[in-house]
């Protein structure tokens, strides 16, 4: 007849401990990395392009805005962890990412400046200024404390989409809620940092008002 110790128990329950955390760490990782800026901006920039636009030409204009505002800095990022700059994309040293915010601050404005020069719709250009406004924010926050880009982007794809789109789009915000999730579970950020990134994000439909 066999019989469970203290110490049987309390090893279990660390087994069931580990596995529930590499779990969770697994479903963090996956939604950080399908959901991360580059990857928002791509599939927003289309749907704000073709929006102002109205027809297939608004796609072009807004690859031309996911390139720009999300696809060059992306690439930025991977050339200097190549280098050794920073171990990954999350850059998590709040000191090393000035550069970043400058490349795409540097980005934007070149393609916003093509835009003009191409006549493209008013609706995808003044998302452009929008997402460049919410970047001169996230610098200038970035400089006395960390805030979340990932969690800012995302934001600002839905928010930007509700306004040009349908306020229905307000319903993925589930999907913001997942990216703020995934970086407190990871690790890069506290919840206040991704609250004041998704904050901030949203915020973008302001300057879009604006424009």
């Amino acid at each position: 007849m066999s019989s469970t110790t203290p110490e049987d128990t309390a090893t279990a329950a660390a087994t069931t401990t580990t596995t529930e955390d590499t779990t969770r760490t697994s479903v963090a990782r996956t939604v950080t990395d399908v959901l991360q800026p580059r990857n928002a901006l791509l599939a927003g920039m289309l749907g704000i392009g073709l929006a102002a636009a109205g027809d297939w030409t608004g796609l072009l204009w807004g690859l031309l805005g996911a390139l720009c505002a999300g696809l060059i800095p992306a690439g930025y990022i991977e050339w200097e962890r190549g280098r050794g700059t920073w171990g990954d994309r999350h850059v998590v040293d709040r000191t090393k990412r000035a550069p970043i915010f400058f490349v795409i601050l540097g980005s934007i404005g070149a393609g916003s400046v093509v835009m003009v020069l191409g006549n493209a719709p008013h609706g995808i250009l003044v998302a452009m200024l929008a997402l460049w406004v919410m970047t001169i924010g996230l610098l200038a926050v970035n400089t006395v404390w960390k805030i979340s880009v990932d969690s800012a982007v995302a934001s600002a794809v839905v928010a930007l989409l509700a306004v040009v789109h349908s306020p229905w789009w307000l319903a993925a915000y589930a999907l913001t809620l997942a990216v703020c999730w995934s970086r407190v579970a990871l690790g890069y950020h506290t919840v206040a940092q991704t609250v004041a990134g998704a904050a901030l994000g949203a915020a973008t439909t302001v300057a879009y008002a604006f424009g």
